[in-house]
C-alpha cells in the first residue's frame, strides 16, 4: 500500500470560510461589474474622437472594420472603483482581513500608464519593459517574492538564518540569497505574465473572456487557502486580497465583455491587456505568500493558456529562424480561426481549453489542501495536456508553413520566363 501524507498540521489562527468571504466582498465584484459596463461606451467615445483606434490588416488584424482602443482604461476604472468600494461597503469577517496592498495599486498604475502610453503614442518596446519593471520594483516591497523563492530554495540551502558563505567578516546569510532571487521572480512574472496576456489578445472577446474564466479559477484557489490556512494575524495576511483582486477582476471583465465578444466595437489595447496579465500574476505570486510554491504552480496551471502561447511562439520563431519580437499569424487563436472557419468557434474552443486548465489548477490545489497528499497526478495530468495542445499547434503551424512555401514555390514556377526551344542543328552533309 501506498503511504498517505497526513494533512498539513494547522497552526493557531482564524479559519475564515468561503461564503463569508463571498458575500462580504460581494460590492467589490458588482462595483467592478457595474462601473466597467457604464464606462466602456464612455470610454470608447472618447478613443474615436481622439482618433484611437485600430486599423484592419486582413493579415493579423481580422476585424473588417476600424475598432477603438483604450478598453483597458474602462477595465482599470472598474477595478479602482471595487477596491475603493471594498474600504466602505466590506461586510462581514471580511471586514478584518487587509485590503489590498498600496504597493500593488502603485504597481497597477505604472502598468495602466506605460500601456496606455503605447496605444496612444506607440512606445518603444524597451520603454514597455522598463513600465513593466517599475510594477515589479513596487510588488517587491511586499516580500512575496522572497517567500516563493524561499519556499523554493531552503529544501536546498537550509533555513534563512543560516550562512550562505562567508569572506572574512563579510557573511552571506540564505535570507539575503532568497531575496534577490525572490526579487528576480517577481521581474519573471509580471514581464511574462503582461506580456503573455498581450500576446492572445487577438480576437474579439478572448483576452476578455478567458481572464474571467481564469479569474473565477484563481478565486477557487484562494478561497480553498482561505478555509484551510489559518491567519494569526489579520491585517497582515494577503487572503482578503486574493479574494478581492480576483472578484474585481471578474466583475471587470464581465462588464468589458458585451463590448469586446465579436463582433467587437471596442478593443482591451495594450492598456487592457498588460493590466489583465498583472492582475492575474499578483493573485498567483500571492499564493506563495508562506512559501507554498505548490500552490503557486497551481495558479500557472490555471494561466496555462496565456504561458502556451508564449512558449509557441518562442518554439516557432526560433524554429523559422525569426526574432523574438516579430509579429505572425500563426498564434493557437490564429490557428483555430482557420481551422474552425468563424472567430466565435475560435474564441468558443479557447473558452473550454481555459475552463479544462482551471478545473485542473483547482483541482490541484484542493488536493494539497484538503487533503495533504502530493499533486503529482493532477500535475501529471496538466502537463500531459499542456504538452498535448503544444504538440497540435506547432504540428499545424508547421503544415501551415509548409503550404505557404509550396504556393510560393509554384507561383515562381508559374512567373519563370520559359526558355525558347532551341532550332535543331541541320545535319552535317558529309558529302
Amino acid at each position: 500500500m501506498s503511504a498517505v501524507t497526513a494533512p498539513p498540521a494547522q497552526a493557531e489562527g482564524v479559519i475564515f470560510g468561503p461564503l463569508e468571504l463571498l458575500n462580504g466582498y460581494a460590492p467589490v465584484f458588482l462595483t467592478a461589474f457595474v462601473v466597467t459596463l457604464l464606462a466602456t461606451p464612455i470610454v470608447r467615445k472618447v478613443a474615436v474622437n481622439a482618433g484611437i483606434v485600430d486599423m484592419p490588416d486582413r493579415q493579423r488584424k481580422l476585424h473588417s472594420y476600424p475598432v477603438a482602443y483604450l478598453g483597458g482604461l474602462a477595465v482599470f476604472l472598474g477595478v479602482v472603483a471595487s477596491l475603493v468600494a471594498a474600504a466602505f461597503l466590506t461586510r462581514g469577517e471580511a471586514g478584518l482581513l487587509r485590503v489590498v496592498p498600496f504597493s500593488v495599486v502603485i504597481g497597477m498604475v505604472a502598468i495602466v500608464f506605460t500601456g496606455l502610453a503605447d496605444d496612444i503614442w506607440k512606445w518603444d518596446p524597451r520603454l514597455k519593459v522598463a513600465g513593466q519593471l517599475v510594477a515589479a520594483a513596487a510588488l517587491a516591497i511586499e516580500e512575496v517574492g522572497p517567500k516563493l523563492a524561499e519556499g523554493v530554495l531552503m529544501p536546498i540551502f537550509g533555513p534563512p538564518d543560516l550562512s550562505l558563505f562567508s569572506v572574512g567578516s563579510l557573511v552571506i546569510r540564505n535570507s539575503e540569497l532568497f531575496y534577490w532571487v525572490g526579487t528576480a521572480l517577481v521581474a519573471l512574472f509580471v514581464l511574462g505574465g503582461c506580456n503573455s496576456a498581450n500576446l492572445i489578445d487577438g480576437l474579439d472577446g478572448l483576452l476578455s473572456g478567458t481572464t474571467a474564466i481564469m479569474a473565477i479559477g484563481l478565486l477557487g484557489i484562494s478561497l480553498i487557502m482561505a478555509m484551510t490556512d489559518p491567519v494569526v494575524d489579520p491585517e497582515m495576511s494577503l487572503v482578503g486580497m486574493r479574494v478581492m483582486l480576483s472578484l474585481a477582476l471578474l466583475g471587470a471583465t464581465l462588464g468589458f465583455l458585451p463590448f469586446n465578444f465579436n463582433p467587437a466595437i471596442i478593443f482591451l489595447g495594450d492598456c487592457g491587456s498588460l493590466l489583465l496579465g498583472y492582475l492575474c500574476v499578483v493573485i498567483i505570486m500571492s499564493f506563495g505568500e508562506n512559501g507554498q510554491t505548490e500552490l503557486v504552480v497551481a495558479g500557472l496551471v490555471v494561466f496555462s493558456l496565456p504561458i502556451l502561447d508564449t512558449v509557441l511562439a518562442i518554439i516557432r520563431r526560433k524554429m523559422a529562424g525569426m526574432p523574438f519580437h516579430s509579429a505572425d499569424s500563426n498564434h493557437i487563436h490564429h490557428l483555430l480561426k482557420r481551422s474552425l472557419g468563424t472567430v466565435k468557434r475560435a474564441v468558443f474552443a479557447l473558452y473550454a481549453i481555459t475552463v479544462c486548465f482551471a478545473i485542473l489548477g483547482v483541482a490541484m490545489a484542493a488536493t494539497r489542501q484538503l487533503t495533504g497528499t502530493r499533486v503529482l497526478a493532477v500535475m501529471s495530468l496538466a502537463f500531459a495536456f499542456f504538452a498535448f495542445i503544444s504538440a497540435m499547434a506547432i504540428k499545424t503551424a508547421r503544415q501551415a508553413s509548409w503550404q505557404i512555401q509550396m504556393k510560393t514555390a509554384e507561383r515562381a514556377a508559374d512567373a519563370a520566363p520559359i526558355a525558347p526551344t532551341a532550332e535543331p542543328t541541320p545535319a552535317r552533309d558529309l558529302h
